[in-house]
């Protein structure tokens, strides 16, 4: 789990520090939305697959569900928009810490992988909701693109609620 957190961790201090030094211009920010959701929706299908919970499970099918549709608005908008998704540091960051959870995940089966998943699943939505009010929203200069932000963040606070109670629920 330190693994996790300190990965976690890196991922906010890099966001923090590239939203600090440089302002995410509308192609930066729907990068890190791009890549944000195939994260969730990479570790979803592992938990869809591996969990051992039916709640764990439920869940996994629930974030490839809902971050592929959010994913989808995002192409769809940025297409309209005529902006290629730009990479970044963030972006980058966000890449590469989701395939170490999902390589450290498959190495976990049981009880094991639920409580791996579900503690990544808060801990991430609790960066992205973070990420979307400090430097995504406030950011974001197209009307539409800040529009969808906008839109989407109560279904992260949804997610973040639901990883909390199964977090709770597996605790016991």
């Amino acid at each position: 789990m330190k693994i996790i957190r300190l990965a976690l961790g890196t991922i906010l201090v890099l966001a923090a520090a590239g939203a600090a030094a440089q302002t995410p211009n509308d192609a930066q920010i729907a990068s890190i939305v791009v890549t944000a959701n195939q994260v969730d929706i990479d570790a979803g299908k592992l938990a869809a697959k591996n969990g051992h919970a039916r709640d764990v499970k439920a869940f996994g099918k629930q974030m490839v569900t809902d971050h592929t549709g959010v994913n989808k608005q995002a192409v769809a908008l940025v297409k309209k928009l005529k902006v290629t998704p730009e990479d970044n540091p963030t972006s980058q960051s966000l890449q590469s810490g989701g395939e170490e959870n999902v390589k450290m995940l498959k190495g976990l089966k049981g009880a094991s992988f639920d409580k791996a998943y579900i503690d990544h699943e808060v801990a991430y939505h609790e960066q992205v909701i973070d990420a979307l009010d400090k430097t995504l929203i406030p950011n974001a200069q197209n009307g539409d693109l800040k529009a969808l932000l906008v839109a989407v963040r109560p279904a992260f606070v949804g997610h973040l609620e639901h990883a909390k109670m199964i977090q709770s629920s597996l605790a016991k």
